[in-house]
Order: C-alpha cells, then structure tokens, then sequence
C-alpha cells in the first residue's frame, strides 16, 4: 500500500475495493469523479486513482474531515494542470509516427454476437446486435428498439469490444449504464496529460487510462465522450469504426472553448426567446404585445424581421436559417405558412395581414423630406398658366365617382348649342401646375408609377395633403384644370375639339348612385346632366358602328372598416358598368382619351397613345350565348393585349375609335401626368420635356409598377370577397349565372349579388346562361380556397 500525506490528510491506494466516498462530497465536488480513475504519474499514483474514507483498527476509529481531503486534492490538481498547460501549449503540434498510428488500427472483423453502434440516418444513431451477413458486405441487425434491419459496413460507428453473444434484451440497460458514466469533465483532463506526453489513443487506451478498465461499458463510455467531444480531441487516422485521437494544441483548444462558451450564451438567448414568443402567443387578443414593442430590442426584432421575410418568401443572407431555426422551436413546420401564423399568433401581424402588400414592397408612407417639400408646394406654388386661363366657373360642373374617393381628378359639363349639336367639356385636375417634371416630387410619383386603392387602406400617388388640398376638383371651389372640350356630330362622332388650361368651381360632387336617381327623375333644374347622358348615348352608338365591343359587366367594391380587428366590418357593393352614371363617367373619358389622341397626332406631340388590335374577332360567332355577363366573358378571352406607341396614334379596336390617351387621371396615374406635362408645354409653347424614346423608356418601370398595384388591388378583393363569404350565414343562398362548363358538369359561375366568379357542379340539364343558387361549404381567405354548392329544388 502506498501512502502519500497532503494536508495531514493520508490517501491510500489499495489492491482492495475501496469504501465510497461520502455522496456528500460527490454533491458538493461534483468534479471529483474525474479523480476516481485519472492516472496522474505526478502524484506517484500509477493505478486507477481512488479516493475513499479508511476506518484504521487500531483499538477504535479514526475520524478525519472529507471536506478538507478534497479541498486538498482539487487545489493540487488546479496547480498541476495550470503548470502542464502552460508547458504543453509551449510544446509543438502531436507529431504522432504515422507506423505508431497504424499500429493501433487494427480491423475489427464483423461476427454474429457483437454489440455495435450505427447510424441510423442524419439525427439517430442506435446500438445494435450482429445478426447475420447479408449479402457480401451488409449485416442485419437488431436495434434497441427491437428494430431488424440491414445496415451496411459504413454505417457502423463503432463496435463494442470484449462481447460476444450479447442479449438484445440487455442492450437497453448497458446503454443506461454507459450514459450514467459519462462526464465531459473525464476529457479534459486526459487531454492534459496526453498532452504534456504528446501521445495519441484509441477508445480503449482512453478507457483503460480514465475509467481504469477496458472493459465493454467503459470503452462505450468512452467512445462517447470521444465522438460527441468537439474540443479536446481530433481524429488522427480511422480504419473502419476504429479510430486514432490526438489531443489539440492548447491554443486551438481555447479557441473552441470561447466559442463553446458564445454558443452556449447564444443558446440561452435563443431560448429566452422562444418562451417569449410562446408567452406571447399564449396571450389574450387584445392583451398581446404590440408591433412596436417586438422593434425595441435590436437582437429580438432580427429575428422578427427575418421571420417575416420567410413569411413573404424576401429572405436576404441568413434569414432563411434564422426564421427555420425559430419554427423548429416552436416545433412548427418550416414554411412560410407557419411563419404567418405565429407572427398573428404573437400579436405582430393582424389576422388578415395583407401578404402581398409586404411582398411587392409598396410605399405606404412618405419621407419627411417629401412631405415638407409638399406643404412648401401648397403655400408657395404660383400658377404660372395663370394668364393662360379660360374662365368656366359659369358652368354647371358635375363630378361623379364612387362614394369613397379621396382624389377627384375629372368633372363634366354639356350643353346644347343653337344648331342641336351637344357640346360637352372634360375638366381634368392639373397637378402639372404644382409639381414640375424632375422635380423631387415627380420622382417619388414616378418610382410609385400610380395610387394604390385597397378595400383596407389608399395609398396615394401624390402626398395627401397635396393631392387632396391642391391638386384635387372641390365642390364649390375655384380650382386649376385642363378642359378638352368636344362638340359631336348628330351621329356622335367628334366635329369640333379644344384643349385649354382653364379654372372651373365644381356644383355637384356626386356618387354614381344618386347620378343614376337624378337622371331617372328627369329634373328640368338637372338639364346639363340630362344633355351628359344623351351625348353619351350618341358616342356608345357611335362607337359601335365603328366595331367596338362592349364588355361591360359586373364590379365587385368593398370597403373594410377597421381591418386590423380579427372580425373587421366589411361592406360590399355590386356595380353595374351598364349603369347610366357608370355607362356616362365611361363614355366621357373615352370621347377624351380620344379628342387627346386626335390633338397629339396633329400637333406631333409625342404622348402614351394606346391601342388594342381587334383582328379576326368576329362577334357574331357568339351571338348564340346569352347578352350581357356571358357572352362579355366569353369575348374577352379572346381578346389581345393593348399596344403603346409614343409617336402617334393607333387604333383602338375594342373601343372602336381611331386612336387613345389615358389623361383623367393625373392625380391618381404617373402615366396620365405624363401626358399632361407633354400637352402643357406645348400650350406654352415651351420645349416638350420629353422625347418619345424617353416616354418609351419611362413608361417600362412606371407600368410595371401599374401591373403590380393591379394585381395588389386583385388578389386583395379577392382575399376580402372570400373573407366576406366566410362571414355570411351558413344557409344562406347565392343566384349564380352559369358563364361556360370546365370540364363535365363543373361550371364556371358568376355570383350575381356578389360578383365573383367561382365554380360549382350543377345538375345535369343545365345550361351556360341558366341560373342557379348555391351555397358556400366553406370558405378560407388565407388558403384561396371557395367551395360552392348548388341548392338542389326538390319538387
């Protein structure tokens, strides 16, 4: 027996089973396991270490304090550490003799007994028993599970040695015994002293070297500890599942420590924030945290922000791994989908986010500077046509539009002229007198390309302010305009056509509801009104004697109240476009875009003329469909895409005039105020400001961003239609107009009280014109998804 004194404390290393240490001291020094095994060659212990309790016979017990045997133990054990590493980190790299490595390697030959571990696949890795061959190179085996399966050769990972025969049964429990083994702390200290040695292990060598013994459990248990270590370790050479270690260099070991350490911080961080999102989500509606509040802290609102990139698919540099990491937390699929929902869950989204608006990245907000370069506008800005003016505040001045409008850009005025003939004047708002083409103001309209109109929300091209207070047509006010005016013919066509810079007070801003009452009460007081839609009766027939095609039909508008609140008030209106104030507004505004096209042709002007081939449609092949929604329908899949030309004019087929410049809307269409600033100069009699080339070039960014706030305006209405139906009463019924069959019995259909066109299968015997009921199965606005169901008469 050897005895060494430290402290006046004796330690004794004995053949014989040692008694264990008091479990007080493993719960107050949890580290002194290590010590139970670990050769230390400078202690002069050069067996497995054991540190024990001794009851000395010598006529009676002998009582010592274990706290002060480890104290003793762990201050010695620090120093000779802090010493080995300071004069191996001055050592160089393991320089381990590639024979000495080979050496060790020794092909484990695969029999039917041994107890292996493999890799099941990229996140499981099981033991196993060798079964049997199968075929030349895989082996069947049974997993821990009670699993059997074929396995091949570079699946194992390591197979147990000193077992043969081994029960599946006791798989479980030697996995047991070898997990309550393991302690990382083992590693580092082996990693100590092979260092100061410079030498290199196999598993068994470590086992033998940290546990004492080879035996199976302690080889597992070290081969464990070797292949989830990430620090102290690296492999040398493998042959098969058997592997060579060398320890690092302690430079490189102190790297992976400190960055162990960050991960480790960066974990806990991580974690705090998943139970806040599940705190979060847990909340009541109205109790959750609001958008702003998850913008406060930098690190949080990082991870919010790639997760709503995931959601709208716009995810830059590491987002993607960001948001997936924050789904798998949450234990959510990784998809955008999930990231939607848990940011409505957590109170970041409102439940009916518009998906699309965040995705096309529309401006919903204007910078400061804008702004204050908009209200500079609206007290400085002179009238420089201010001499150019024609006076019409004498006119009776009809502006009509939806009831919701914010910017009104045309009115109307007519009457009759001694001849007959029906003289009518377009006033089109002049917001060209206030924002000048370059200007910083143009820019932001510009690289907006046009207002955006949403059931939830309007996002204006133009500064509201301005485009409210300045630009826009009030009722009662004297207001800036450019007026084309137009006298017609007897038959509709154009005879005469001016356009002035002019100033003009709008009488009446009505709602295409109450325009439609006034001209069918037939007032004597509403004469002009009367004239308006008898000039544009003229121009319909006109228009269809020159081969125009009508396509009017039915319009769906929906205006939401509160959009943000999970049950948002949602109203819903459905236009006819054959109203009479539809079918007027229209009329007028094509004779415009006409007599503009007409004035820019002669004058070489170079404008947005557009034009739409009308070749090969022959209509009368759909004279057998019934008039109006279907037969419409039907013609306008057929139709082909307008065309532009910026030098002169082109036909119009579909609207059956010679040639056409959209210029109402100014206010609300960058491409309408780029006409204005063409026709303006020219009034002048300054240089055009642009050449067709430059519209051309122009008009592809600022269409393109009219494409997207089309389909921005479309699949919102969509979203709120279907939102709309949702809400409805269950059994309540819908008249639906059967617009052509798809396939069989399955029917495109036209929801007339709603009009929105859907699908449904519908009774044999039905017929394209006929019409139904049916009623919404279900109806879910976040998936696109609307189910309809015919409502069967029973009789």
């Amino acid at each position: 027996m050897v005895v060494r004194t430290v402290n006046s404390v004796s330690l004794f290393r004995s053949t014989s089973p040692p008694s264990p240490l008091p479990l007080a001291a493993f719960h107050t020094y949890r580290q002194i396991r290590a010590f139970q095994y670990l050769q230390l060659s400078r202690l002069s212990i050069c067996k497995p270490m054991v540190f024990g309790y001794y009851n000395l016979k010598s006529g009676g017990s002998r009582s010592y304090s274990v706290q002060s045997f480890v104290d003793s133990v762990m201050e010695e054990f620090e120093a000779l550490r802090r010493r080995r590493t300071v004069r191996a980190s001055n050592k160089s790299v393991l320089t381990s003799n590639k024979e000495l490595v080979e050496d060790k390697l020794r092909k484990q030959v695969l029999q039917k007994g041994l107890l292996l571990e493999f890799k099941k696949d990229s996140e499981r890795i099981l033991l196993a028993v060798a079964q049997k061959p199968d075929g030349r190179k895989n082996w069947i085996v049974s997993d821990q599970n009670g699993v059997t399966t074929s396995i091949k050769p570079q699946q194992i990972t390591y197979i147990v040695p000193g077992i043969d025969n081994f029960d599946t049964t006791n798989i479980l429990d030697f996995n047991q015994r070898a997990q309550n083994s393991l302690d990382p702390t083992l590693l580092e200290f082996a990693w100590t002293e092979l260092l100061e040695m410079n030498k290199s292990v196999t598993v068994e060598e470590l086992a033998e070297m940290i546990f004492g013994s080879a035996e199976p459990v302690e080889s597992y248990c070290a081969h464990l500890l070797l292949s989830r270590d990430e620090i102290y370790f690296t492999v040398l050479d493998s042959k098969g599942s058997c592997s060579v270690y060398g320890p690092r260099p302690t430079v490189q070991v102190e790297e992976l420590r400190r960055r162990m350490l960050a991960k480790e911080a960066a974990d806990k961080e991580f974690h705090e924030f998943v139970e806040l999102l599940k705190s979060a989500k847990a909340m009541p509606p109205r109790g959750k945290p609001s958008k702003c509040s998850w913008k406060v802290e930098e690190k949080i609102w990082h991870r919010i922000e790639s997760l709503e990139a995931f959601a709208i698919d716009a995810c830059k540099d590491e987002q993607t791994n960001i948001a997936g990491a924050i789904l798998k937390g949450m234990g959510l699929p990784k998809t955008p989908t999930s990231a939607v929902n848990l940011l409505i869950d957590i109170g970041y989204f409102p439940v009916h986010v518009n998906l699309d608006l965040l995705k096309f990245s529309i401006r919903t907000n204007y910078p400061d500077k804008i702004l204050s370069a908009a209200e500079r506008l609206l007290l400085e800005s002179p009238d420089t046509d201010k001499d150019d003016r024609i006076d019409l505040t004498h006119l009776k001045v009809y502006a009509i539009d939806v009831d919701e409008a914010d910017e009104l850009d045309d009115a109307l005025s007519a009457t009759k002229l001694h001849d007959g003939r029906i003289k009518v004047w377009i006033h089109v708002a002049d917001p060209s007198s206030f924002v000048q083409p370059g200007s910083m103001i143009d820019r932001e309209a510009m690289q907006r390309g046009t207002s955006v109109f949403l059931p939830t929300a309007t996002y204006p091209m133009f500064p509201e302010k301005l485009a409210m207070e300045g630009m826009s047509l009030r009722q009662g006010t004297n207001c800036r305009a450019v007026t084309v005016s137009v006298v017609l013919h007897s038959d509709g066509s154009i005879a005469e056509y001016a356009v002035n810079n002019s100033t003009i007070r709008p009488t009446y801003m009505l709602t295409y509801e109450s325009a439609s009452e006034l001209l069918h009460l037939n007032l004597e007081e509403e004469l002009e009104l009367r004239t308006l839609s008898e000039a544009a009766s003229l121009r319909l027939q006109w228009r269809r004697g020159q081969g125009a095609i009508d396509t009017g039909s039915l319009e769906t508008r929906i205006k939401v109240e509160n959009p943000d609140d999970p049950e948002p008030s949602i109203r819903l209106y459905v236009e006819d476009q054959r109203d009479p104030a539809m079918r007027l507004v229209s009329e007028m505004m094509i004779l415009c875009g006409e007599a503009l096209a007409t004035y820019g042709s002669a004058n070489k002007i170079p404008l947005p003329y557009r034009g739409q081939p009308q070749s090969n449609i022959d209509t009368s092949a759909f004279d057998h469909l019934p008039e109006g929604p279907v037969r419409n329908s039907a013609i306008v899949k057929i139709m082909r895409a307008a065309e532009m030309d910026y030098r002169k004019a082109i036909r119009h087929g579909i609207l059956g005039i010679p040639g056409y410049v959209q210029f109402t809307s100014p206010i609300r269409r960058y491409m309408d105020l780029l006409a204005h600033y063409q026709v303006k100069a020219f009034l002048r009699g300054d240089a055009l400001p642009f050449t067709a080339g430059q519209l051309e070039g122009m008009a592809a960014s600022v269409n393109m961003n009219a494409r997207i706030a089309k389909k921005l305006f479309s699949s919102s209405l969509r979203y709120w239609i279907l939102e709309y139906l949702r809400t409805q009463p269950k059994q309540r019924k819908y008249r639906a107009l059967i617009l052509k069959f798809i396939k069989d019995r399955n029917a495109s259909l036209l929801l007339l009280e709603v009009g929105f066109q859907a699908s449904a299968w519908v009774s044999i015997g039905s017929h394209v014109g006929d019409e139904v009921e049916v009623r919404v199965e279900e109806a879910h606005p976040r998936d696109d998804i609307l189910t309809l169901k015919e409502v069967v008469q029973v009789t």
